[in-house]
């Protein structure tokens, strides 16, 4: 067994041998509006499913980080909630999120879609002016456009941020992914790894079955319903065959407790189907879920249930 000072010596050579073989690592930050494509890009370019995906806005809550590492580079990726004005807690708790973003970015991937002329927050785009981050401007769903318009879009972002490098991308087909993977190698200040090598995010296993079933409410339920719940995971027991799950949906008030439920039970058995197939693909083997359904009064205006939930206050 090798002592503390034996281990510290070897990673001094690892560290000097990284020096010498120019090392690259950094914070890769994406920002954006709402719906913008930035949990999809996200995953292509880690090549794994840590953000949870779908058409409504504001599916992203919390920063996400994601790891890629090779021979000669470390990147951490940071996904964040879409920039908005907020209307209540929650969302004011989001966009610290994206804030803290600008405190540690080492590459700036900021999104935009086919006909999108501005961030929703003028002030985060003001720091995007000012800052002396690289910027990659990366022009969005492309594939909804034709040769003229991102022509146009090009010469629309070349003027309102002229430091920027802009690409032109469809994050959902994967057109762009490679290029976008080397111009952040070529952007990335030398350094050691972050994370240990084997990492890929920085988030526990509970928060991403978390994220899994939110995202089946979001795409089972419209209107208000799925932005008035948070999902939290009470228990995670790992058995050899199975893994054992319970977690409680809250609402916001209590007539949205049966909406959620649905007739006999059957709308919440659904989305407890949906996340339960979900979850066996992501965890590789069986799993047995349970649902509850609480109603946490005004939840996303109290700063202790926030806080709890594990939102900035």
């Amino acid at each position: 067994m090798l002592n503390n000072d034996s281990q510290g010596y070897i990673y001094c050579i690892f560290a000097a041998e990284m020096e010498e073989n120019n090392y690259k690592s950094g914070f890769v930050n994406i920002i954006g509006n709402p719906n913008v494509g930035k949990s999809t890009l996200m995953n292509k370019l880690i090549g794994e499913r840590l953000s949870i995906i779908t058409s409504k806005a504001q599916t992203t809550r919390h920063r996400i980080l994601g790891i890629v590492n090779d021979e000669n580079h470390q990147i951490v990726f940071s996904d964040t909630p879409g920039i908005i004005q907020p209307n209540y807690n929650l969302q004011s708790s989001m966009m610290k999120f994206v804030r803290s973003a600008f405190q540690d970015a080492d590459v700036f991937l900021y999104m935009v879609e086919i006909g999108e002329k501005s961030l929703k927050d003028k002030s985060f785009f003001e720091r995007l002016k000012n800052t002396d981050v690289p910027i990659l401007l990366l022009i969005n769903k492309i594939d909804t456009s034709n040769q003229e318009g991102v022509e146009n879009a090009v010469k629309h972002w070349q003027e309102e941020l002229p430091k920027a490098k802009i690409i032109p991308i469809s994050a959902l087909e994967g057109f762009g992914v490679e290029n976008i993977m080397n111009e952040i190698k070529a952007m990335l200040p030398e350094g050691t790894p972050f994370f240990p090598k084997d990492a890929l995010t920085d988030k526990p296993e509970r928060f991403f079955v978390s994220e899994i079933i939110r995202e089946k409410i979001l795409l089972n339920y419209q209107k208000e319903i799925p932005y008035s719940v948070e999902v939290v995971v009470e228990s995670f027991k790992e058995e050899e065959a199975i893994i054992r799950i319970g977690a409680i949906i809250n609402v916001a008030r209590e007539t949205q407790k049966g909406i959620i439920i649905g007739h006999q039970g059957k709308a919440l058995k659904k989305v407890g189907t949906q996340a339960r197939k979900d979850l066996e693909t992501f965890f590789g083997k069986k799993v047995f879920l349970e649902l509850f359904v609480k109603v946490t009064k005004n939840w996303r205006d109290n700063d202790q249930d926030l806080k709890r939930f594990g939102y900035f206050i």
